[in-house]
């Protein structure tokens, strides 16, 4: 018989985290810990950690939920659950659950030694190539950040915009330039639906000048005829962030596909509703010609693996992904997930530390 509780953790950010949603200095992690009567000693580990401002499930409500969700699985008394059983078990409007109980078993079916998929880079045979995250915050702490990216070897950045006025940004992407040309250095903004629709597109001709790869979420989710006119006379590629999320009815998603037809969408599973929403998604892109790329949440190292190995499905050679959150937090548990010169490794035989 199948046992299901739960754990949580408070995350500690190394560094005011700044958001276009204020500024975070603590994250509450939850883990699902799956058992089996049948394997003692085996147990599947999951993580839910919704974000203030974004995840549907964020709020006093989240720690009943995850309560319910432990009693109605016990009570249950199962004796098999699968990842694919996940979605329909949580319930609609709580993607990270769902996120956290699909992780959660397909840990436990893999013996839970957090291998959730047997792909290259879960066996520790390739790395999967990352941005590296440019904060907010003043000039200087946004000009010291880049320099640490440029010096530790990232091929892409990711600068978070709006925070400053726009011509503090534009003199800091003008200094990116000077020193890493686009041969060099690939470049993403995410404005976080920081731009009014009316200024958006004299804004992205003046970031245009600076050769970016995609610009995300220009203008604020649930404008879709203003971001679809966008996303047709842009200059830069738009990607689709805040745009998906909460959008869980497949005929929706598809609808949205076809109205926008943006350069690419940015698929963070912790809000999309886990693994399974996440392929779905993917899918949707891919028949229509769409670019797309894998983001972490801001989770700790399990949900960052998580998303991670997942990643790891899918050939994503010289394509950064978002994968570089792992070393926010002071007491983030130890994980042999490793960063070097722009790439992510898992390490399979190294230990973990365990969430209590």
């Amino acid at each position: 018989m199948l046992h299901l509780r739960f754990s949580q953790r408070a995350l500690r950010f190394s560094f005011s985290a700044r958001t276009s949603r204020g500024t975070l200095a603590e994250h509450m992690a939850w883990y699902l810990h799956l058992t089996d009567y049948a394997q003692p000693g085996v147990e599947g580990l999951g993580e839910a950690a919704p974000l203030a401002g974004l995840s549907p499930d964020y709020g006093p409500g989240f720690a009943t939920s995850i309560t319910d969700l432990c009693h109605r699985f016990n009570a249950g008394a199962l004796a098999a659950f699968t990842a694919a059983d996940a979605p329909a078990f949580v319930g609609s409007g709580l993607p990270a659950l769902t996120f956290a109980l699909e992780t959660a078993a397909l840990d436990l079916a893999r013996g839970g030694r957090h291998q959730l998929y047997s792909n290259a880079f879960s066996r520790g045979e390739a790395a999967l190539p990352i941005n590296g995250l440019v904060w907010m915050g003043d000039a200087a702490f946004m000009r010291e950040q880049i320099q640490q990216k440029l010096a530790a070897g990232y091929s892409c950045l990711k600068l978070k915009i709006g925070g400053l006025d726009f011509a503090t940004e534009l003199g800091l992407l003008a200094e990116i330039r000077a020193v890493a040309p686009p041969e060099r250095l690939t470049l993403r903004v995410d404005a976080n639906g920081a731009f009014a629709p009316a200024e958006a597109l004299g804004k992205l001709t003046q970031l245009a000048a600076f050769h970016l790869h995609s610009i995300e979420q220009p203008i604020a989710a649930g404008q879709p005829a203003e971001l679809a006119a966008l996303c047709r006379v842009s200059p830069i590629a738009i990607a689709l962030d805040e745009e998906l999320i909460g959008m869980t009815d497949p005929a929706q998603q598809a609808a949205l596909l076809d109205a926008v037809r943006p350069a690419y969408i940015v698929l963070k599973p912790t809000l999309l509703g886990g693994h399974a929403a996440t392929r779905h998604w993917i899918a949707l892109a891919e028949a229509r010609g769409i670019g797309w790329w894998i983001t972490s949440a801001l989770e700790s190292n399990v949900g960052l693996n998580a998303v991670a190995q997942l990643t790891g499905e899918y050939d994503v050679r010289g394509f950064a992904q978002g994968l570089g959150t792992g070393q926010l937090y002071h007491n983030n548990l130890a994980a042999p997930l490793h960063i070097s010169n722009g790439m992510l490794r898992y390490a399979p035989t190294e230990a973990w530390e365990a969430p209590e």
